[in-house]
């Protein structure tokens, strides 16, 4: 600690030094220009005191003098006068007797004026002779030119004062630039023997840093003449054997944890993607290398060049921003040394524990046989749902016949089993229908008809739908809408069959006096449209796959379980996605997120 305020004693020294310097020849220079301009004002202020008596006395002898030429003067206003021209004479020598090494003009102007006096007196008394005129007039011309001296004299000592003003500015400047020339040395001076002393062996430590920060632990370290860099330096040469002490011993950890990484990413059944912060190809695991078809040779690509689509691109650099998908994404169709194959993927950020992004992680799962199962399906159910219903039609027509032309009594067996039989048949005719135009959805058979399409009109003609339904069981149906809203394009009719769908499953699993609200707002530019309720909720074991066809979810199950699926094929079908939120015993809320 000792040595180390060596250091700082000698560089606060230093600069202390060179502060002190150029504050003292600041301030030198403030005070010098400080008295100079006190001065210069003080001298032009008493001069020009001076010019304005001399003004006035002038402007006082001329009416005098007018006064003294009429031929019938003015004796009280020449008196006046008088007093007046011996008023400012008083001002003038008292000023004069204030100012140093001046000259007495004004004492030698009032001996003047009484003798110009005196002269004007003695030719009153003797009007008739010329020399009396003469000696006043000379008297007259002696008195005037005393006044023009004094104010000549005034004038030259405002310019001489001027004078003086420059020289000393240019002296105090000059002395200034000696003084900021002095710091300039003396800071060059220190500058130089710092860095002659410190600079070398800090740049030296410095370097020994980058290489130990790159794993070259093996460095070279400099000797300085400073006992502190010395004392730094054998720090420093610590510090670098305990890093190789602790590199040596861990470096057999971290290859086997990197071993046991890499033995897990190879054996998961998934396909691994590894992505760097730039969106280039870093590691691939075996699973990828076999569903890809690639090898080694592709890491270094960008994701969309490497799979040959570049909108994959896009889809990266939002979820390496942060961003999260609003859709799921689409297939992937590769084809493997002439076998086609169907990939799905997911994106997703890899964050460090500070938050900040590393990269992203893209999962593989290989589908081929999935698609191709669900195509069958759907093929078949489309097939079967057609077969199925001409002679399910006929047979509906046929039953209603024989409902007309047979009568039973209504509390007789044979009535109940008559009634029975018709519920069966409305529910299978449901259910073929249910699953014809869940079919004609998957297989983009289903056409829409596009049109505006107000969300407060579709809400509301919802809520009409189903309020008898709802006062019945107690249950309070209500529209929540915040704000203004666009109108949709979209297809009324279909999307009234997904509320439809909604407030139905709403209603069977709300209990009595319960609530159900349908609610839009924008967010973005999208509209958000949810049913919520405050009923018994979904497991959370149940709600990845409460969109998937022919699942039923709840202790109230009813139908084939193709209304969810159904309507999320419509949502989807008009660009947007469709989701839940629900806790168990409070409630649930689905939405759909349509663009404006």
């Amino acid at each position: 600690m000792k040595l180390a305020m060596k250091l700082r004693t000698r560089l606060f020294l230093s600069i202390s030094a060179l502060i002190t310097v150029a504050l003292l020849g600041l301030v030198l220079g403030l005070v010098s220009v400080m008295q100079m301009a006190d001065t210069q004002e003080q001298s032009v202020r008493d001069n020009f005191i001076l010019l304005d008596l001399g003004l006035k006395l002038r402007q006082t002898l001329g009416d005098q003098l007018m006064i003294m030429l009429d031929d019938k003067p003015d004796l009280a206003a020449l008196e006046a006068s008088k007093r007046q021209y011996f008023g400012l004479l008083e001002e003038g020598i008292a000023h004069e007797q204030g100012l140093a090494g001046s000259v007495e003009n004004f004492t030698k102007a009032k001996a003047d004026y009484i003798n110009f006096l005196e002269a004007f007196t003695a030719s009153r008394q003797q009007p008739a002779q010329i020399t009396g005129i003469q000696d006043l007039t000379e008297k007259f011309n002696v008195l005037r030119s005393g006044l023009i001296e004094g104010y000549r004299q005034a004038l030259n000592n405002i310019s001489e004062t001027q004078n003086r003003a420059r020289e000393r500015a240019l002296l105090i400047s000059g002395l200034l630039g000696l003084v900021g020339l002095a710091v300039l040395i003396i800071g060059f001076v220190t500058a130089h023997g710092i860095a002659r002393r410190f600079g070398a062996p800090i740049e030296a430590l410095a370097a020994a840093a980058d290489n130990i920060g790159q794993g070259n632990f093996e460095v070279t370290l400099p000797v300085s003449s400073a006992a502190e860099l010395n004392l730094l330096t054998r720090r420093f040469g610590v510090m670098a054997q305990a890093l190789r002490e602790h590199q040596a011993t861990n470096v057999d950890e971290l290859l086997a944890g990197q071993q046991r990484l890499q033995a897990v990413l190879d054996s998961i059944d998934d396909g691994l993607l590894m992505i760097d912060r730039q969106g280039h190809l870093e590691h691939l695991n075996p699973v990828a290398q076999r569903q890809l078809g690639w090898d080694e040779e592709r890491l270094g690509l960008g994701l969309g060049e490497a799979l040959g689509r570049l909108e994959l691109d896009e889809e990266l650099q939002l979820v390496l921003r942060g961003g999260t998908q609003e859709r799921a994404p689409d297939d992937l169709n590769i084809e493997v040394d002439g076998e086609s194959r169907v990939l799905t993927y997911s994106l997703t950020p890899v964050s460090h524990t500070q938050g900040h992004i590393l990269g992203a992680v893209m999962v593989l799962h290989d589908v081929t046989e999935q698609r191709a199962f669900e195509r069958v399906r759907s093929e078949f159910v489309l097939r079967a749902s057609h077969e199925l219903r001409t002679p399910v039609t006929g047979m509906h027509m046929a039953f209603g016949l024989l409902q007309e032309r047979v009568h039973f009594a209504e509390e007789s067996r044979e009535a109940d089993l008559l009634n029975t039989v018709n519920e069966e048949m409305q529910r299978l005719m449901q259910l073929i229908n249910d699953l014809l135009n869940f079919s004609r959805y998957q297989n983009g058979l289903q056409k829409l008809t596009l049109a505006p399409c107000s969300i407060d009109d579709l809400l509301e003609a919802a809520r009409l739908r189903f309020a008898a339904q709802a006062e019945a069981k107690g249950i309070e149906l209500l529209v929540a809408i915040q704000g203004p809203l666009p109108h949709l394009h979209a297809d009324a009719a279909q999307l009234d069959r997904v509320l439809d769908n909604l407030i139905d499953n709403a209603m069977r699993h709300t209990g009595d006096n319960g609530q159900i609200r349908l609610q839009a707002r924008r967010h973005g530019e999208r509209v958000i449209i949810s049913v919520e309720d405050n009923g018994e909720g979904i497991a959370y074991s149940q709600q990845g796959r409460i969109f998937e066809p022919f699942v039923q979810v709840g202790r109230k199950k009813g139908g084939a379980g193709l209304g969810l699926a159904l309507c999320k094929e419509i949502v989807q079908l008009h660009g947007g996605r469709m989701g839940v939120y629900s806790r168990p015993g409070q409630g649930t809320q689905f939405y759909m997120a349509l663009a404006v």
